[in-house]
């Protein structure tokens, strides 16, 4: 079984920055690509962010590219998601994944090719 936590999510205004944290147990978090998605009220979940489980390819959506980064610690068994200069519209509660396939070298943006999720995070960014 694998557990996903995720932390570092709150209330921060427009401009500001967060890191969110997503730890891992239970399973080699190393050999399986890890995915940010997001879901604001009344939305569907979205993708965010993915990277492969060597952390050599990364994928963002396009709403983040350029002030969002994914990056993975294999020895802490820890994914990160950087977010700077938040806007309005980030508002919304995040959630890290596990890629469904071990060892998928190519970054996947679909939802449905994760298979474990975490409880979510809820970040909040006000005016």
């Amino acid at each position: 079984q694998v557990q996903l936590v995720e932390s570092g999510g709150g209330l921060v205004q427009a401009g500001d920055s967060l890191r969110l944290s997503c730890a891992a147990s239970g399973r080699f978090f190393s050999n399986y690509g890890m995915g940010w998605f997001r879901q604001a009220p009344g939305k569907e979940r979205e993708f965010v962010a993915a990277i492969t489980w060597s952390g050599a390819n990364k994928d963002y959506a396009d709403s983040v590219k350029g002030r969002f980064t994914i990056s993975r610690d294999n020895a802490k068994n820890t994914a990160y998601l950087q977010m700077n200069s938040l806007q309005l519209e980030d508002t919304a509660t995040y959630y890290c994944a596990t890629d469904s396939i071990v060892a998928r070298t190519i970054v996947v943006i679909t939802s449905s090719s994760y298979n474990y999720w975490g409880q979510g995070t809820q970040v909040t960014v006000s005016s």
